[in-house]
């Protein structure tokens, strides 16, 4: 599980992405590249990581369902994703 500070962190970097989409978006078809750095680091939308919404782990992301690929074998295995089972042949 990740510290809460992380997470809160990874938080944070996803309002600032919000924040400055529409300057960030306006600076750079100006070619305005002074500007851009001007701007903070975490409104960079490069800077966002992927998290597991419910450990909040960064590696083994499962971008259709939203978490890692250890949560998403406990889940599955308890049945609570619906049309996923364990494959057996």
């Amino acid at each position: 599980m990740a510290k809460e500070s992380v997470k809160a962190r990874e938080i944070k970097r996803a309002r600032l992405i919000k924040k400055y989409e529409a300057k960030r978006a306006q600076l750079k078809a100006d070619g305005d590249y002074v500007g851009l750095s001007r701007l903070p680091k975490n409104s960079n939308p490069i800077r966002l990581h992927n998290r597991c919404k419910l450990t909040g782990r960064p590696r083994g992301y499962m971008r259709q369902f939203g978490v890692s690929r250890i949560t998403f074998r406990e889940m599955a295995s308890a049945g609570l994703i619906p049309g996923v089972k364990k494959a057996s042949w």
